[in-house]
C-alpha cells in the first residue's frame, strides 16, 4: 500500500517529537531540578501541576507562539522574518542555561537535519534556536501549523515527564500519569499560542528564572538545566 502525503507529514511530526531524536532533550529539566531541590515540587502531584503551569504559562506564550510565526515564515521564504524570530527567542532567555538549551538543542537538530535532509538543512541562513530550528524542519512537511505545534509539544511533554522521574523521583506509573495530564491540556495551550498577536507574545516567568540561576551552582545535580 502506497504511503499517502497525509501519512509522510504524520510520521515526519512523530519522528521529529521523539525523545529518541539527537538533539540532547532528555539531558534539560528546565528548572524542574531545582523546583525539587528547594521542594517546591516534592511528588506527583506538585510535579504534574508544575509542568502544566510551565505549559501554560511559559511554552504557550513562548516557544509555542514562534515556532507557529517560524514555520509560516520558512515557508514563504522570508528569511528575515525567521532572524528576527530566532533573536526574539535568544533575547528573553533569561539565563545562561536557558539560552544554552535553546542554543544547544537548535545546533544538534540543525546537524541531525543535514544527515537525513540536507536539502532542508541547507536553508538555515546561521545557526539557529531549538524551537525555529524546529519550525524549519516541521515547515519541510505538508502538515498544518497546529499539528506542528502538537507534535513539538507532545515531545517536550515526554522529555519533562522523564525528568520528573528522575529527579522527583517518581515510578514510571506515575510518569505515565504526568504525561496523561499534560496530553489532555496541550491542545488548548497550542491554541492560545496560534491566538497571540506578536505584541502579545511573552517570556517573563521570575520564579522559572530565578530557579533557573540557582540550578546553575546548585550542589548535586542530573540535569544540564
Amino acid at each position: 500500500m502506497a504511503t499517502t502525503t497525509t501519512d509522510a507529514a504524520l510520521l515526519q511530526l512523530i519522528w521529529l517529537a521523539s525523545p529518541a531524536l539527537p538533539v540532547g532533550g532528555f539531558s534539560y529539566s528546565e528548572g524542574l531540578e531545582a523546583a525539587v531541590d528547594c521542594e517546591r515540587v516534592t511528588g506527583e502531584a506538585t510535579a504534574a501541576a508544575w509542568l502544566a503551569d510551565q505549559l501554560h504559562l511559559c511554552l504557550a506564550r513562548a516557544d509555542l507562539a514562534v515556532m507557529g510565526e517560524a514555520i509560516a515564515a520558512w515557508r514563504a521564504e522570508d528569511f528575515p522574518r525567521v532572524a528576527l524570530l530566532d533573536d526574539w527567542v535568544l533575547r528573553t532567555r533569561e539565563t545562561s542555561e536557558m539560552r544554552q538549551q535553546a542554543v544547544q538543542m537548535g545546533r544538534s537538530l540543525v546537524e541531525w537535519l543535514k544527515s537525513v535532509q540536507p536539502e532542508v538543512a541547507a536553508r538555515a541562513p546561521r545557526l539557529l534556536t531549538y524551537p525555529v530550528a524546529f519550525a524549519l524542519a516541521a515547515s519541510a512537511s505538508s502538515a498544518p501549523v497546529r499539528d506542528c505545534l502538537l507534535s513539538f509539544t507532545f515531545g517536550w511533554a515526554e522529555n519533562m515527564a522523564q525528568a520528573a522521574i528522575k529527579s522527583v523521583p517518581l515510578g514510571q506509573s506515575a510518569g505515565q500519569r504526568i504525561l496523561l495530564r499534560l496530553a489532555a491540556e496541550i491542545p488548548a495551550a497550542v491554541d492560545k499560542a496560534l491566538a497571540l498577536r506578536e505584541d502579545e507574545r511573552q517570556a517573563f516567568s521570575p520564579m522559572l528564572a530565578i530557579l533557573s540561576a540557582q540550578h546553575e551552582t546548585q550542589y548535586s545535580r542530573i540535569f544540564r538545566s
